[in-house]
């Protein structure tokens, strides 16, 4: 069975879909009316998470990053400068509380702690 299924009569990826009538597995175009019942019962769903201090090591120079705030009310815990930029997390998971992520201004140190 291949990974993605396309539609003979336009080409477009089929989706699967649940007949609840019959209680079978289909797949669907979104264009036109083609649907074929599917083979496999099994429908696979991969989703990616990245956890925010993950995301913090994606930026490397965020320490020049103009649109980030900057603040003077914290002390870095490796170099002691009082200069940090900072953001919040980014995260849509329902059960996870806000976060400040804070980048040590010091382009030698460039320092992450929460």
């Amino acid at each position: 069975m291949p990974l993605i299924n396309f539609c003979p009569d336009c080409s477009n990826i089929l989706y699967p879909c649940e007949d609840k009538a019959n209680r079978t597995l289909l797949f669907a175009c979104r264009n036109c009316d083609h649907k074929e019942e599917s083979t496999n019962n099994c429908v696979y769903r991969h989703e990616v998470t990245h956890i925010p201090s993950e995301q913090t090591m994606v930026v490397k120079n965020l320490c020049s990053d103009p649109t980030l705030p900057r603040t003077t009310a914290v002390y870095c815990p490796k170099c002691s400068k009082k200069e940090a930029v900072f953001f919040q997390s980014q995260s849509r998971h329902p059960d996870t509380r806000m976060t400040l992520y804070y980048v040590c201004t010091d382009i030698n140190c460039q320092h992450r702690w929460q």
